[in-house]
């Protein structure tokens, strides 16, 4: 099959998909229907984070029918075959769909982040369930449009923000709920580092035998496949199987890489959805690679009972609050700053929070806290959350309702850094950056013929 489908093609397919009963999910129970049923699987991606699905498809027992990647090395490092033998193997993901839509209950999405929306909206259309990886699409359009279908079509979802399960995420999420530091008006949330701005290519060469380069571009505009000089080593591939993340027209930087799973604990907290105000900032823009630092504020407004909060995005080595509030780098107990990425700022205290660790400040005011007993349940697995909603049961925890708003803050956020904007105002009902038409002409994807949908 053609890397390519036509734009006629494209829209006929997705008319056919969404033709209603025709591709009801299979897994609807049936009355007297065992909800142990196994649902049909199939994975789009198996590189990097694909791994995780092939994991989490065997400890769910599921049936995966169908293995789909455009890197044969990628399915050989997961024994992705070995372990799914009844698999069908597919290097494009639209023979997939032709051969085998009937067949398929759910999908898996872990494909880098320029070719997330394809896979995914054809499979909402066509009634699908979807787990996606973060940070759901490439654009801000991509990620609304995947948001608001999923909801329209009522297919059961899961965004790839793993770490929400981690208990300590939840006893965070019981102290700012439970007013243990007060009114929360300004978080601080960052990801250390200064990965970014990649070694442009050194000269073009072939493709590996065992990639399929062009499906590997997809909707991206065609680029010869390259090699760099990486940490001194020449001939090292510039975009895949990794790098893609540090360049634009594929990935989307340690923003998109990281801030789904780090704002995933405020968004959490404090009911966060859409801010009404923008502002990023950084180095130079670079019109390929993403920086090595970046700044963003959001500004929310009141939810319900809940006061507006400014929140503070920040890739870099350095987090501003560190010195604004002059954070010790160790606490005891061994917790050090390196391992946070949440400060909440509350009229009582503050909350330095990461993944696995939490402290309250001053700790000499809080000495004496009694920590409230857990009130949000242990979740049965991030997969088996998505499994359980797939067959009618509740919906997973990060499901695109609550993370479909959180990937498109990020989203937003590189776009406004990319457009050189360091505020506007954002319309977010009716997706417009008001008085700001760089960051409005920016909001859409654009896709090389043949891949318009």
């Amino acid at each position: 099959m053609s890397c390519q489908l036509s734009r006629r093609e494209l829209l006929k397919a997705s008319t056919v998909a969404g033709a209603g009963a025709l591709f009801l999910p299979r897994n609807i129970l049936a009355q007297g229907e065992s909800p142990n049923e196994k649902l049909d699987v199939a994975l789009i991606g198996l590189g990097n984070q694909g791994g995780f699905q092939v994991g989490g498809m065997e400890q769910t027992r599921q049936n995966v029918v169908a293995l789909c990647d455009v890197d044969d090395r990628m399915v050989n490092q997961r024994k992705a075959a070995e372990k799914f033998p009844g698999a069908k193997r597919f290097y494009d993901f639209r023979q997939m769909y032709d051969e085998m839509l009937e067949k398929i209950d759910a999908v898996c999405v872990s494909t880098p982040d320029h070719t997330h929306y394809h896979p995914a909206i054809f499979a909402i259309r066509a009634k699908k369930h979807v787990y996606l990886e973060k940070p759901m699409a490439h654009s801000v359009a991509e990620c609304r449009i995947i948001t608001e279908e999923a909801a329209k079509y009522g297919v059961a979802t899961q965004l790839g923000c793993q770490r929400h399960t981690i208990p300590n995420m939840a006893r965070v999420v019981e102290l700012v709920k439970g007013g243990a530091i007060g009114e929360v008006r300004e978080v601080y949330s960052w990801f250390g580092g200064d990965r970014g701005m990649p070694a442009l290519p050194e000269k073009e060469a072939t493709a590996p035998a065992e990639l399929k380069w062009d499906l590997w571009l997809g909707p991206a505009a065609d680029r010869p496949y390259a090699v760099s000089v990486v940490n001194g080593k020449a001939d090292q591939p510039t975009y895949a199987p990794y790098n893609w993340r540090f360049w634009w027209d594929f990935g989307t930087g340690e923003t998109g890489n990281w801030a789904c799973h780090i704002l995933d604990i405020p968004y959490w907290a404090l009911d966060l959805k859409y801010p009404i105000k923008v502002a990023a900032t950084g180095p130079e823009i670079d019109e390929q690679r993403t920086p090595k630092e970046m700044h963003c504020t959001f500004v929310y407004p009141e939810r319900g009972d809940l006061p507006g909060v400014t929140l503070y995005w920040s890739h870099t080595k350095n987090p501003p609050c560190k010195a604004k509030y002059e954070l010790k780098n160790e606490y005891e107990g061994g917790i050090k700053f390196g391992h946070m990425n949440n400060l909440f700022v509350g009229s009582k205290g503050m909350l330095l929070a990461g993944f696995d660790k939490h402290v309250l400040l001053p700790e000499e005011n809080f000495a004496d806290f009694k920590v409230p007993e857990p009130t949000i349940p242990k979740s049965p697995g991030f997969h088996r959350e998505w499994i359980d909603a797939c067959k009618g049961g509740t919906p997973a925890t990060c499901n695109f309702s609550y993370s479909g708003p959180m990937a498109e803050t990020a989203i937003l956020g590189n776009t406004a850094y990319r457009a050189g904007r360091k505020s506007f105002d954002w319309d977010a009902e009716k997706m417009v950056a008001v008085d700001c038409p760089e960051v409005q002409a920016a909001l859409k994807p654009e896709f090389k013929k043949g891949w318009a949908y």
